[in-house]
């Protein structure tokens, strides 16, 4: 079992890491809060949760062990698989998600994309005794920043419909969604528009 890769961080995208370590390097499914912790890094320690089924062999990466925690209790819940559960933290610091679950605040939870009131409603019923006995030490993540020149605010725009499109949303009304963002905030890092865009689509 992998419990953790460090490595060099070689390739990055919102949604996808690769790690070489030693000659070998190992394609991580990651959430956006990982993407912005890591991000700009060279080197970097990912926890590790290996996904096997027949058709599949799958990693999934966390920057901290409280996401990767959090990530395989939301998975314990009738109906989320782990794209879901990547969703879920994509739009959700570890933090916001501890205290969504732990005040029982569907409302909030309904708002991501794949989650509806029952899976909302589901999530904090089985996890809210489950998650009070978690050892949080939760790493607040800021918004990285990034050049306002027009070549990067399109790198931006390309990265963020990218992996939206990937997330599961349309093509179209995506690219759409970013470029308002983008004319609101011509600033807004990737992790930013990625994070307003999962609110608006």
């Amino acid at each position: 079992m992998i419990e953790y890769l460090k490595g060099t961080l070689t390739e990055l995208t919102p949604t996808l890491a690769v790690v070489e370590c030693y000659g070998v390097g190992y394609g991580v499914n990651i959430s956006l809060n990982t993407f912005a912790a890591i991000q700009g890094k060279q080197e970097v320690k990912i926890w590790i949760y290996e996904a096997v089924r027949e058709d599949a062999y799958q990693l999934w990466g966390f920057s901290t062990k409280v996401e990767r925690e959090l990530f395989l209790l939301l998975i314990t819940v009738s109906g989320i698989g782990a794209s879901i559960a990547r969703m879920i933290l994509s739009a959700l610091t570890p933090s916001e998600l501890y205290s969504i679950i732990s005040e029982g605040n569907d409302k909030l939870l309904k708002q991501v994309k794949g989650i509806g009131p029952k899976a909302a409603q589901r999530i904090i019923v089985d996890l809210h005794d489950k998650i009070t006995t978690l050892d949080v030490e939760f790493v607040q993540l800021k918004d990285g920043e990034s050049a306002s020149s027009s070549a990067l605010n399109k790198e931006v725009m390309e990265e963020a419909v990218a992996a939206l499109t990937m997330l599961g949303f349309s093509p179209g009304p995506t690219q759409k969604t970013v470029q308002q963002i983008l004319r609101d905030e011509p600033d807004a890092s990737v992790e930013r528009v990625i994070k307003l865009g999962l609110k608006m689509l």
